[in-house]
């Protein structure tokens, strides 16, 4: 019933900007937070961002602070990862997950991942 599902990756150059999309089914944003990762390849999975439920507050990582940015559509139950002065650094698998709190262990659902290439 839960499924989780990106899209918006492409290639792009260093300095311009993607939206990634996650539309979440079989659940709403009440029962889950969902956040994002990104995995480099021959890298560990890195998280971007968290949800601090004690304050209601989302939390982004330190590599993308100030560049990144989530919203939401709750009518369309979908999640958007805006990615603004994207870096080649940037370049990773993205995935969204859910539920995602900061401080927890790893999500029990994840989409299938988008690719985000950024060229020099």
């Amino acid at each position: 019933e839960v499924q989780l599902a990106e899209s918006g990756g492409g290639l792009v150059q260093a300095g311009e900007s993607l939206r990634l999309s996650c539309a979440a089914s079989g659940f709403t944003f009440d029962e889950y937070a969902i956040g994002w990762f990104r995995q480099a390849p021959g890298k560990a999975r890195e998280g971007i961002s968290c949800f601090v439920s004690t304050n209601q507050t989302t939390h982004y990582f330190d590599s993308v602070k100030g560049r990144f940015t989530i919203s939401e559509d709750i009518a369309k139950n979908t999640v958007y990862l805006q990615m603004n002065s994207l870096k080649p650094e940037d370049t990773a698998v993205y995935y969204c997950a859910a539920p995602v709190y900061c401080g927890s262990s790893s999500p029990w659902y994840w989409g299938q991942g988008t690719q985000v290439t950024v060229s020099s």
